[in-house]
């Protein structure tokens, strides 16, 4: 383990969080509310302890394997998370540390669980940091880091696989540090895009700011405790709807769009299942609900939005799907589980792992038939490797599991019945935010007891990282010199 290059590392993340803690105190000036010293505080203490770190343990070796570019990973969304619930537990405005950290947690991750009961009472500054954490976290703050990160590009890419999301993640260009500068680019044009739509519609700047952010980062917190549903607005619902769409698509697609290689946009599977997906569950939705609303392009209206704020991960609400019936909520609950593609900022177990367990498993199935022929499985016209087949089934399992150890823990405390214990687990672990019964569209996780936010903050971490990074962090032999 190269302890020092990791620590190096981690003071440039914790550097870059005490300049984004900026942002907010200029909001607070903004309105005057005098929230501003609650951002200065630790982003003053942040200073003082990466600044010296950084100029003075300067490691001889700046080579990251992938061991220290999970241990990095991990750590750095663990410590920034903590130091970003720091603002919201001593101003008061969340008075326990636990809940200012699982909202802390659940912003970072783009999950956009929450347990407050109100957030109208929160000052301007809090909503923004609140929301900016989803633009921080969607595209991944490491990738931002990696743009100006000294380090060869043999060893970025060991960040840039543990905390991106899907079962392969490469380069788009040959020099890792343009590769996230490309990434971040379409990011914050997408962002500002999105912006530039709802202010055009006279949506308060404010409130525009919040939620372009939080559509980009796919995480869901609002400014208002009805979330989308307080503008009453088609316009607004569907500019949301349309970019939480686009935020779900690989961010390779915009990329190969840039330089025009619109054949190879046509070869992604998953980007088609992707759109036949939300087709058809908004059909089928718009269908189930059509006698709850007056006519069936309301139908479609509520079903459009909601299909796209949960296969998205997102999280905004325009209805209250708690009252939908048991068809349209099993629905939902498989977006939920399925989330969007791969290399996005949604989260989910993603579209491009399903196509790949299906057609593995199609595979399989022709081998027991034809045990000599040799049979191949095939993504956008390439044969996979049997390590991203392996690796899948392995994540799979993994996946399985920490839901079911999940759903044991948080049952132990008695709260909530089934549908609410199970979809939270499901809505945390795969960054959604709102789940089922106490956990819907109109209720919050404040019910929950200290032992089982803390285990729902580490699903929402697990699951922004893709398992493997935080599990590979308590694992003993990582700690290891070799």
């Amino acid at each position: 383990m190269n302890y020092k290059a990791v620590v190096n590392v981690l003071s440039r993340i914790l550097l870059l969080e005490a300049i984004l803690m900026v942002f907010p105190i200029i909001v607070d000036l903004i309105y005057k509310e005098g929230q501003w010293l609650y951002f200065l505080l630790p982003a003053g203490c942040l200073l003082v302890i990466s600044i010296p770190t950084i100029l003075f343990l300067k490691p001889k070796n700046t080579i990251l394997q992938a061991r220290e570019g999970f241990v990095i990973t991990s750590l750095a969304w663990v410590l920034m998370s903590i130091i970003g619930a720091i603002p919201f537990a001593i101003s008061g405005e969340i008075p326990s540390y636990i809940d200012a950290l699982f909202e802390s947690v659940s912003g970072f991750t783009t999950t956009g669980a929450s347990i407050l009961k109100d957030v109208e009472v929160l000052s301007h500054s809090m909503l923004f940091w609140r929301s900016f954490m989803h633009w921080i976290g969607g595209m991944g703050i490491l990738v931002f880091v990696l743009a100006f990160l000294p380090t060869q590009d043999g060893s970025s890419i060991h960040i840039l696989r543990a905390e991106s999301t899907g079962p392969n993640v490469g380069k788009l260009v040959s020099k890792m540090k343009f590769t996230a500068r490309i990434l971040y680019a379409i990011y914050a044009a997408l962002t500002v895009a999105c912006f530039i739509f709802l202010v055009a519609g006279k949506m308060p700047v404010f409130d525009a700011i919040c939620n372009a952010v939080g559509t980009a980062g796919t995480g869901g917190f609002a400014v208002w405790n009805t979330s989308i549903a307080h503008y009453n607005s088609t316009y607004f619902e569907m500019v949301i709807a349309v970019f939480m769409l686009l935020f779900g698509i690989n961010f390779n697609v915009y990329y190969l769009i840039l330089i025009g290689k619109f054949t190879e946009i046509l070869k992604m599977e998953e980007v088609r299942v992707y759109f036949i997906i939300i087709v058809l569950f908004t059909l089928l939705i718009a269908l189930d609900i059509m006698s709850l609303y007056e006519n069936f392009g309301q139908a479609i209206r509520y079903s459009f939005f909601q299909v796209n704020t949960i296969i998205s991960t997102t999280g905004y609400s325009t209805a209250d799907f708690n009252s939908w019936p048991i068809f349209s909520k099993i629905l939902l609950f498989l977006l939920m589980i399925i989330g969007s593609c791969a290399g996005s900022t949604a989260g989910g177990f993603k579209i491009s792992r399903v196509i790949i367990l299906t057609k593995s498993s199609y595979t399989d199935m022709r081998k027991m038939l034809h045990p000599r022929q040799v049979i191949k499985t095939k993504l956008d016209g390439d044969i996979l490797s049997e390590d991203t087949i392996r690796n899948t089934k392995t994540y799979l399992v993994a996946y399985v599991g920490i839901i079911v150890l999940s759903l044991l823990l948080i049952s132990i405390e008695g709260y909530g019945g089934l549908e609410t214990n199970l979809s939270a687990v499901v809505a945390c672990f795969n960054n959604i935010g709102p789940g089922f019964d106490l956990v819907g569209a109109t209720g919050n996780y404040a019910g929950y007891s200290i032992f089982s936010k803390l285990i729902l903050s580490l699903d929402m971490l697990a699951g922004r990282l893709e398992l493997f990074p935080l599990l590979l962090l308590f694992t003993p032999s990582t700690w290891k010199k070799i």
